[in-house]
């Protein structure tokens, strides 16, 4: 399964993450751009968490912005699948 349109899901308001899901280039893989107030504390589990559930769902070549202002693990779950449903699915679905 591939992105096939610009998708976002949350908000820059604290203790959340703004997920914005855009289609890659054939073969570019996963691409991950995250910024974030504690990236240099949690960033490498932030981006494990974000690239696990891309995965999980049989998705490639995609490039995925992560703005977090301090979500907790089950919104950067939550955040991601929600963006990647909407960045996957067609308009007759």
């Amino acid at each position: 399964m591939n992105a096939i349109r610009t998708a976002q899901a949350g908000s820059l308001e604290s203790q959340d993450i703004l997920i914005t899901i855009d289609p890659g280039k054939k073969d570019s893989g996963i691409i991950i751009d995250l910024d974030s107030p504690s990236k240099v504390q949690y960033g490498k589990q932030i981006l494990e968490e974000i690239e696990s559930i891309v995965t999980s769902m049989d998705i490639s070549d995609v490039k995925i912005k992560a703005v977090d202002k301090g979500a907790l693990g089950f919104t950067i779950k939550a955040r991601t699948e929600v963006a990647l449903q909407r960045a996957c699915r067609k308009d007759d679905e």
